[in-house]
């Protein structure tokens, strides 16, 4: 623009047709491109206005009023708009070819992969975990040491001829310390250390299950002497033969690979395989014979002292206050697993560290106990006729069990109610000389149906027969559970020593479509249907009979529950023994 000139301005479309008809436009350049034409007006104004694509119409009033019309185009503009265009699409392009080249390449890698073995090596020296990490389970740690020594001084065994074990099955119930156990001897051994599920060798695909198998060895002999971990071997060392068609399935295939692999031609010398499962009943005998799994070790529950010096390894990282006893709360929590444990301690430090407090106290660890065997606590109940009676039906399953010889030793009574509808509980502490014996009496049993039915005793003492309710349905499914152990299985009725009934075991598919039939005739399940009637109906009759002439005392009881809504067991002892002293002294 030249110096004097002034700005284009922007007018209308009929604006310019008027000023072309009128005579006022001196000039005129149209931009194809941008669908623009520029007017040179006569009074020195250049305006721009917008128009239609190949308008005709401006081009020919242009024509007729004589003014000079010419179109400006750019060739280079479209040029470069043209090669920005073909480069963006060019590098589309190979983008594209690149990224179907990589998806192509992946999945051809995973494919050649597919049969390679999903185990994970803990390199030599790289595991922390050592015996004294390992508590509770002193004997299977008694058994294990000779694994270390095979593996630490081999020459030691071979020079006389001993062959180093090919396997090791560690059985227990699930939370032992199974899996533990197995790092604890690698971290011992100093040895590579390689883990796998058993559920991760079996896959739909035929044949995948044995090159994972055999991809597994042939690396454990490329780092031997080294251990190898299988958890749950059950997922693939069930029986054999035990599904349609003559069971040629996959899981099959692999464990007849893992057989081969264990005791074939092949010598797996430094090679020791350790597995855990916590059914061992399902196995198959090939798996379990000498020359595979040499030895079979049973990592059991631990006992009371087990349970003490597993609580002191998990309280070596938590500060514990002064008046937790690690001896008081091994005796608390008889049946506990390791795992139990290590959780029990959990909740109590995050229980201690929700109320901001620098040490695990006595309450936050019967905070923790509650949470773990009953679960979240809920709202308390508000003081009402459902209050009473529960509290009635609480108070006689505590007195029956404080009265009993025979039965468990009462831990607490609460009204207190958890997150899954349980409104309140009489928790009690099981015998220890009977869960590490295993021996049960019939005094032992008749004692648990007489406190089970403590709760239906005492809602038919205190408010009779017609005001029962249902919340001893989940008790009375105990005693019919109990009582019908009891004569089936234990020969403890008048049928007479005899086992009438086994262990349900795991249907198998193919081999078991329905529950077998009994091994006894219909005459003989109405007469144990009728001991077990009698032996439930005996226990309601004996709580009945021991709740009556103590009714006074079950309403004191209950009071004091309802003011307190938590007794512990020794308060609730010294209330009872008090009144059975009150009552030996009353005249007759």
């Amino acid at each position: 623009m030249a110096k004097g000139d002034q700005p284009a301005v922007k007018i209308t479309y009929s604006h310019l047709l008027r000023a072309l008809r009128d005579g006022q436009v001196k000039e005129m350049t149209l931009y194809p491109r941008e669908d623009l034409v520029q007017a040179q007006l006569k009074d020195g104004r250049t305006a721009r206005v917008a128009v239609f694509n190949d308008d005709p119409q401006i081009p020919r009033m242009a024509e007729a009023a004589g003014v000079p019309f010419s179109v400006r185009y750019d060739p280079d503009e479209g040029a470069m708009a043209a090669a920005l265009t073909n480069a963006l699409l060019g590098v589309l392009l190979i983008g594209l070819l690149v990224l179907l080249l990589r998806r192509s390449a992946s999945v051809a890698q995973k494919a050649l992969g597919f049969g390679r073995s999903q185990a994970r090596l803990q390199p030599e020296g790289s595991l922390a975990v050592r015996f004294d990490d390992v508590a509770g389970i002193d004997e299977a740690k008694v058994e294990l040491q000779e694994v270390v020594a095979f593996l630490k001084e081999p020459e030691r065994f071979t020079s006389i001829g001993a062959r180093i074990p090919r396997g090791v099955l560690l059985v227990g119930p699930p939370g032992t310390g199974k899996t533990l156990l197995a790092r604890a001897i690698a971290g011992e051994a100093g040895v590579p250390f390689f883990s796998i599920s058993a559920s991760e060798f079996v896959e739909m695909f035929v044949g995948v299950g044995a090159s994972r198998v055999r991809d597994l060895f042939r690396q454990a002999k490329a780092k031997a002497p080294c251990i190898v971990f299988i958890d749950e071997i059950d997922a693939v060392g069930r029986q054999r033969g035990a599904g349609i068609g003559g069971g040629n399935d996959e899981r099959e295939q692999t464990l007849n690979q893992l057989l081969t692999e264990m005791d074939g031609f092949e010598d797996n010398s430094g090679v020791i395989l350790l597995a855990a499962t916590n059914r061992a009943d399902v196995l198959d005998t090939a798996l379990l014979r000498p020359g595979r799994f040499d030895r079979q070790i049973m990592v059991e529950l631990p006992d009371r002292r087990g349970r003490e010096a597993i609580l002191g390894v998990h309280a070596r990282t938590r500060p514990l206050g002064e008046d937790v006893s690690l001896a008081l709360w091994a005796r608390r929590t008889p049946g506990f697993s390791g795992a139990d444990l290590a959780n029990l301690v959990n909740e109590a430090a995050i229980l201690t560290a929700r109320r901001q407090r620098s040490a695990i106290d006595e309450q936050s660890m019967n905070e923790a106990l509650e949470r773990v065997t009953m679960g979240l606590a809920a709202r308390p109940l508000q003081d009402s006729a459902k209050k009473r009676l529960i509290a009635y039906h609480e108070v006689g399953h505590a007195l029956l069990t404080t009265l009993l010889p025979a039965a468990d030793a009462l831990d607490k009574v609460t009204l207190l109610p958890r997150a899954n509808g349980v409104g309140g509980f009489a928790r009690t502490t099981p015998d220890e000389e009977i869960l590490d014996s295993g021996l049960i009496s019939r005094a032992y049993l008749d004692a648990r149906l007489v406190v089970a039915m403590g709760g239906r005793a005492a809602e038919l003492v205190v408010f009779g027969p017609a005001e029962v309710t249902q919340g001893a349905s989940s008790d009375l499914e105990m005693v019919t559970r109990t009582a019908r152990e009891m004569v089936t299985r234990h020969g403890f009725s008048e049928l007479g020593p005899m086992a009438l009934e086994r262990d349900g075991g795991e249907v198998f598919l193919g081999r078991d479509w329905m529950r077998p039939e009994p091994d006894y005739s219909a005459r003989t399940a109405t007469i144990i249907d009728r001991a077990v009637q009698r032996m439930a109906r005996s226990a309601l009759d004996r709580a009945v009979a021991m709740l009556e002439p103590r009714r006074v005392l079950l309403d004191q009881l209950v009071e004091q529950l309802i003011e307190h809504e938590t007794l512990s067991g020794e308060t609730f002892r010294a209330l009872v023994e008090a009144d059975e002293q009150r009552r030996a002294l009353a005249p007759a």
